[in-house]
């Protein structure tokens, strides 16, 4: 029952920090390594799992963030500029996919949200993530079993 608690709460944590919300899920990470030294690879699954689902949430909004495009047509100063979309789109084609393998780092939201605006493919968008996500933890949980062991 207590594994079922540390790893839901490690999987809420984990999700939330991949969101707009300002949540870190490093410290809960730590946290369910040291009570679950035996359960380092599912601890990595679960939050990696739950954190690159997070991102997915945060791409679904960058997406829908488009479909207000024809609500902002009344107020023209909330409206985007439809040159710098064009070149944006050009730019992230081009360079802005690789920013998503670092999508952990501060401001990793912001290209999963760019990500969703301009219409990344989706199984694209969550290899990058995915990769990125994984492999963070998996440094952290080196770092962490390291101090501890």
């Amino acid at each position: 029952m207590l594994t079922l608690s540390i790893l839901s709460g490690l999987a809420l944590a984990a999700f939330l920090a991949a969101t707009p919300i300002p949540f870190q899920s490093e410290i809960a990470f730590v946290a369910a390594i040291a009570a679950l030294p035996d359960h380092v690879w599912l601890l990595i699954i679960v939050a990696s799992v739950a954190n690159t689902a997070g991102s997915g949430v945060t791409y679904a909004m960058g997406r829908g963030a488009r479909l207000f495009e024809p609500l902002l047509a009344r107020w023209p100063r909330l409206r985007p500029d439809p040159a710098a979309l064009a070149k944006a789109d050009v730019w992230f084609a081009r360079w802005g996919r690789w920013v998503l393998l670092v999508s952990w780092l501060p401001g990793g939201d912001l290209a999963c949200a760019l990500a969703g605006a301009l219409r990344l493919r989706l199984d694209l968008f969550f290899l990058l993530v995915g990769i990125a996500k994984t492999s963070r933890y998996l440094v952290l949980a080196l770092v962490a079993t390291g101090l501890m062991g």
